[in-house]
């Protein structure tokens, strides 16, 4: 998948304030993944560490910490990776699933993607197939 970016907005409670950034949406990371400058501007601190795989194979550990995204005007909770201020903006899977978007890799944007709601579980303790 060629690479491209998307502006998204960052901050601490879903009112504000926000910051823009520019983030290379990466389907392979995990998490959304913000410079500790960014999040720290705006008072947002990790709460907790994480280990994290490298596409190269080495592991790293990094703070998790809440924060909000705007995207096109909706407002979404979000897990974030506290990133070193060199480590460039990433917006990854868990945000991209949490707006109900994808990825269309041929016209490098952001598209709604079909939402699953499992409820089969539920028919079969019924008894009903």
């Amino acid at each position: 998948m060629g690479l491209f970016k998307q502006t998204i907005e960052i901050g601490a409670s879903p009112t504000g304030p926000f910051r823009s950034i520019e983030a290379v949406v990466d389907t392979g990371a995990s998490y959304t993944q913000v410079p500790r400058s960014i999040l720290e501007g705006l008072g947002i601190k990790a709460t907790e560490q994480a280990e994290f795989t490298l596409a190269d194979g080495r592991s790293v550990a990094r703070g998790l910490a809440e924060a909000y995204v705007r995207l096109d005007g909706k407002i979404r909770a979000t897990l974030c990776i506290v990133g070193d201020d060199r480590a460039e903006a990433l917006l990854g899977a868990y945000t991209l699933e949490g707006f109900g978007l994808t990825v269309d890799p041929v016209n490098k944007r952001l598209v709604p993607t079909k939402l699953f709601l499992l409820t089969y579980v539920l028919s079969m303790r019924r008894g009903r197939r």
